[in-house]
């Protein structure tokens, strides 16, 4: 008996379709690549009719923060000169006025009173986060590489893609709010012999910010471990329980250039430019050169005339100025949001001490609601977008079957206060329509 994919199989299991299998397979020189998390929802909705300008529709899945004026951040950046020495390209690495400008901000914020100190040579500037992590990846080794689940939804294909490196995951319980002590992390070295570590810090979905004496006592444990810890930093501003504002591992490391530690961060979320694709790697020199190196074959190397423009971002005033700006806008969305997610009936796992989002458990909801992906597509009915929990589930190679969080969804404090206001809005109005529906007539 023959089998044909069906328009209504493809309805029902659109996540595997999105995640490799489909229907519409390319030739075959090529796989079919899937999309990310934020990717797949936005398509989505784009096909029910989404733009992001459209008033009437509430994206709650956006993973950036809002780009508009604060009042207490200054003026944006409107136009970017262009010179005549932009025109060409720009060193794979960077041009070295922003490696420099960077160097000075982590030594600034992090490195007083230390003596190790990172210099130009410490950073490399690229053309986005993804690329950033990209030329990473293409400079491991032969390693076991740990991943934490949850995670970033783009690290899937990424831990994919490259075969030098086994990935290994590392489960994090819902039970313990997601915690993992220095002692769990030296247990997962050792016991599975981990080279490295990928994690995002704050992490995305969940908001778990590792800080302070924890984050001291992760860096001993890679120094004493010789294990590479790859920490995504791109929130770091956007830290709600900290007293000295951004928070970095940069603060713990002992020497800059022996220290196994290396931090991704950018503009696009911290300085709110995620148009501008600009992002710089921090660490030891000689993994920077290692990246930059990756860089030669991967990209290329970022846009001079963003990279020029961005040095003026880098200057305390202005760098202090939109991190204080980003504490006091988003941590007044952050309680409206935890405020009415509890309000409609969604479980907050954990407060995120980071980040701009929520991790919400749908369990508690009607039946046909439970269940991420169908909650995603009821939800674009009401015109919102949320990201289904299962896309936090960092699987690559689709080795596990099942995930553990199809009864979770990211919702993003990112977008404008009405946006959020309106949003909610509608998500209560669905689910008051759910419960109303399933109750029975006697």
């Amino acid at each position: 008996m023959g089998f044909r994919i069906t328009d209504e199989i493809v309805r029902r299991h659109a996540p595997v379709f999105a995640r490799g299998m489909h229907p519409d397979a390319p030739p075959s020189a090529f796989r079919r690549v899937p999309r990310t998390g934020v990717i797949f929802v936005s398509s989505e909705a784009g096909a029910r009719g989404f733009r992001p300008t459209d008033p009437h529709w509430s994206n709650l899945g956006q993973g950036q923060p809002e780009t508009g004026p604060l009042a207490a951040a200054g003026r944006r950046v409107h136009e970017v000169a262009v010179r005549v020495e932009d025109q060409e390209y720009a060193p794979v690495a960077g041009i070295w006025e922003l490696r420099e400008a960077v160097a000075d901000l982590y030594n600034r914020r992090y490195r007083r009173g230390r003596g190790s100190k990172y210099s130009a040579e410490n950073v490399a500037i690229s053309g986005g986060g993804r690329t950033a992590l990209t030329r990473a990846a293409a400079s491991m080794g032969p390693v076991n590489l740990g991943h934490f689940l949850p995670d970033y939804t783009a690290y899937e294909e990424l831990l994919d893609i490259f075969r030098m490196f086994s990935p290994i995951p590392i489960l994090l319980d819902p039970e313990r709010q997601y915690a993992f002590s220095a002692d769990d992390l030296e247990r997962e070295i050792q016991g599975r012999g981990l080279g490295a570590i990928l994690l995002s810090n704050p992490c995305n979905p969940t908001g778990k910010l590792v800080a302070g004496e924890r984050m001291a006592s992760w860096v001993g444990c890679a120094r004493a471990n010789e294990c590479s810890l790859l920490i995504d930093e791109f929130y770091s501003h956007y830290v709600w329980h900290s007293t000295e504002g951004p928070e970095s591992a940069a603060r713990y490391v002992d020497d800059v250039d022996s220290d196994p530690v290396v931090i991704f961060d950018g503009l696009t979320k911290n300085w709110r430019y995620p148009g501008w694709r600009t992002s710089w790697t921090v660490g030891p020199k000689a993994i920077i050169e290692s990246v930059s190196s990756a860089g030669s074959f991967l990209d290329g190397g970022g846009a001079r005339p963003l990279q020029r423009a961005a040095v003026e971002l880098m200057r305390p005033e202005i760098a202090d100025r939109e991190a204080a700006a980003i504490r006091q806008r988003f941590s007044a969305k952050r309680e409206f949001a935890l405020r009415r997610a509890r309000e409609i009936g969604l479980r907050v796992d954990v407060e995120p001490e980071g980040t701009f989002y929520l991790w919400a458990d749908t369990s508690g909801l009607d039946p046909e609601l439970q269940d991420g992906m169908a909650f995603f597509r009821k939800a674009l009915e009401s015109r919102v977008i949320v990201v289904p929990g299962e896309f936090f589930d960092v699987n690559p190679g689709r080795r596990r079957r099942a995930s553990r969080f199809r009864q979770h969804l990211r919702l993003s404090f990112g977008p404008e206060p009405e946006v959020l206001e309106r949003g909610f809005s509608a998500l209560e109005t669905m689910l008051r329509g759910a419960t109303s529906s399933a109750v029975k007539p006697e």
